[in-house]
């Protein structure tokens, strides 16, 4: 007999896997020899009451034979002479795409503009000591786009067509760990992601398709509704059949080209704020209702969320045991985002905590059209830049200073390398931004209680959440409404958001393009 059952354990019993069996039987009320087979399917925690409990989604099957478990091992077919897909970056949406081109026996062309991983952390390392931006290879730009030095989050709401499952068997057979398949909100880690795309990288040279580093789109040509050809930084010029463009949100210039040959794009909401950094502990203590986290639980994360004059004010991509990083990707901006380790193991815990934005709330950027949202983007992230000091040294205020509109003399300790300086961020931040984030934290101080403190300190800017532009597309064939053969994809055209669900839309979007080579 097979069935599903769920346990709750306390996190000193979950961690000891060996003993599962023992559980499953005293749940069960029978003797454990009669369980010839169980497997793990989700684990969760729920801090809810004091006694904090750990979850365990099980399927147990008893009193029959070891069903066969077939192991996942997708087919990359060799594709050196097959007909050719290009696909323009090399982040998660890009390179699933690759990958997919690969299963179904096309070809993939990638052009990334930034530098494989190894040169990149040479670059970011420059950023972080020095201050020095390189504008194609940074946090944002290079082999496996802005997730790569990041938190390698993997949780994902998205509703899109495609196997969220696929995706991370996909990475796990690349070189992840197997509990991404059964944590409820699954991550890898800064430290272990790039090793991941590095093997995904190998594994589309190896089927015969091509990555091109250090390359990127400058200009394209139209002929019958289609692009006929691209231009790259290079000089060189390359005959297209299918185009996917999976650019990511901070490729400017690639909505700048786009709106300069009349392609169609549209306005759409965003947000923007700051990030917020609390010692680890104290979010700890918080959470899981203790002075000291047991060693059986992770650092404790949070989702905060509430409506301000009708805007949402939430937290986004929180970070526990995790570092705060320059993400500017001009030498005369300053943006922040989170990234942590998989052990999650620093003594801070960081989250953006941003602004709802719709396309009316942008005032004086009217002459940009479409491309108003970006320019504000700009706009404020050069603000930040001449409040914070010098170089990539970023404005900050402790959080009580910031709800309460006073300057900060001393700043607490912060992971973020470049270093802090005390500016009134309160003051300088546009009226439909400060005074929301202001109120938002004081709602998050009633429902955590100690987390409004001035042990927490606020650092500008986080603008980099999404895009403010999407670049339209036919609903069922994916391609844009004007040009037949250009199939926009993932965060930066606006159908994605994260790791997952844009490897999923890189998949899609390799499947429709392939389509033109069959017709």
């Amino acid at each position: 007999m097979q069935k599903n059952i769920q346990l709750s354990l306390s996190p000193k019993q979950a961690a000891q896997e060996s003993d599962y069996k023992n559980y499953i039987a005293d749940y069960l009320e029978i003797k454990s020899d009669r369980i010839s087979y169980y497997k793990i399917i989700k684990k969760s925690i729920d801090a809810r009451s004091h006694q904090v409990k750990i979850v365990v989604e099980l399927t147990v099957v008893t009193d029959e034979a070891v069903p066969k478990v077939e192991e996942f091992r997708p087919e990359y077919k060799h594709v050196t002479n097959k007909p050719e897909i290009v696909i323009i970056g090399a982040g998660p949406a890009g390179l699933f795409a690759g990958l997919k081109a690969v299963e179904l026996g096309y070809k993939p062309i990638i052009l990334e503009r930034g530098k494989e991983i190894q040169e990149r952390r040479k670059d970011i390392a420059l950023l972080s000591r020095e201050h020095i931006v390189n504008p194609e290879s940074n946090y944002c730009f290079g082999e496996g786009g802005a997730g790569t030095f990041s938190d390698g989050k993997l949780f994902t709401r998205s509703k899109k067509r495609g196997s969220v499952k696929k995706i991370l068997e996909v990475l796990k057979y690349h070189g992840a760990d197997e509990k991404i398949l059964v944590e409820a909100h699954p991550h890898i880690g800064t430290n272990k992601l790039p090793d991941i795309i590095k093997n995904i990288r190998q594994t589309i040279l190896n089927s015969g398709g091509e990555i091109h580093f250090d390359t990127k789109m400058t200009d394209f040509t139209i002929k019958n509704d289609k692009i006929q050809s691209i231009v790259t930084n290079k000089g060189d010029k390359i005959d297209v059949q299918a185009i996917i463009l999976a650019t990511g949100h901070s490729a400017r210039d690639i909505y700048y080209l786009l709106d300069k040959k009349g392609i169609e794009l549209e306005e759409k909401s965003f947000a923007m704020g700051v990030r917020v950094e609390h010692p680890q502990d104290l979010i700890d203590s918080i959470q899981y209702h203790c002075d000291i986290r047991s060693e059986y639980l992770p650092a404790a994360s949070y989702s905060l969320v509430n409506q301000i004059n009708n805007r949402g004010v939430y937290s986004f991509c929180m970070c526990p045991g995790g570092f705060i990083v320059p993400s500017a990707t001009e030498a005369d901006q300053v943006v922040v985002n989170g990234m942590s380790p998989s052990n999650r193991n620093s003594k801070f815990a960081n989250s953006g905590m941003v602004v709802e934005i719709r396309p009316e709330d942008i005032n004086g950027f009217e002459e940009y059209g479409k491309l108003a949202g970006l320019k504000f983007q700009e706009h404020l992230e050069k603000m930040a830049f001449l409040n914070g000091g010098s170089g990539q040294t970023a404005p900050a205020q402790r959080l009580h200073d910031f709800v309460n509109g006073r300057l900060s003399g001393i700043l607490p300790e912060t992971s973020y390398h470049p270093g802090i300086a005390s500016s009134p961020l309160h003051f300088w931040l546009p009226e439909h931004i400060g005074p929301r984030l202001q109120q938002g934290f004081k709602n998050f101080g009633k429902k955590m209680y100690g987390y409004l403190t001035n042990e927490a300190v606020v650092i500008g800017v986080e603008s980099r959440t999404s895009s403010p532009v999407r670049i339209p597309r036919d609903k069922e064939k994916l391609h844009h409404p004007q040009i037949k053969n250009l199939f926009p994809c993932g965060e930066g055209a606006g159908f994605a958001g994260g790791i997952v669900s844009s490897a999923v839309d890189g998949e899609l979007c390799a499947e429709k393009a392939t389509y033109l080579h069959k017709k």
